[in-house]
């Protein structure tokens, strides 16, 4: 059987992308945005969801104003938290890369 051999240590995860290195202050700083990062994007992706399925709702059956003000109100709230969670999300990776690339 060819392949890795075993070992006690695991590989470290992809989901967890950011290093844990808790000596560092700023990679802590940056894990604590990171997690926040994710859950705001959870939360505004899960708006859109919420938007989307109101409009269908409301097509499929009548379009009444608490329908539209529900869609309206998903589209408002992951439009706010989606930009600058997508934007920090990109600058936490791009950070980590550079920290990799340096040695750090």
């Amino acid at each position: 059987m060819i392949g890795k051999a075993m070992t006690s240590t695991p590989e470290p995860s992809k989901q967890g992308s950011i290093a844990n290195n808790t000596a560092d202050p700023v990679r802590q700083r940056r894990q604590l945005i990171d997690r926040g990062t994710r859950l705001a994007k959870r939360i505004g992706y899960l708006s859109f969801g919420v938007s989307i399925v109101a409009v269908f709702t409301g097509l499929a059956t009548s379009f009444t104003p608490l329908v539209g003000q529900l869609a309206t109100s998903g589209l408002v709230i992951g439009s706010i938290l989606l930009a600058p969670t997508i934007v920090l999300g990109y600058a936490i990776k791009a950070a980590e890369k550079e920290d990799r690339l340096n040695g750090n």
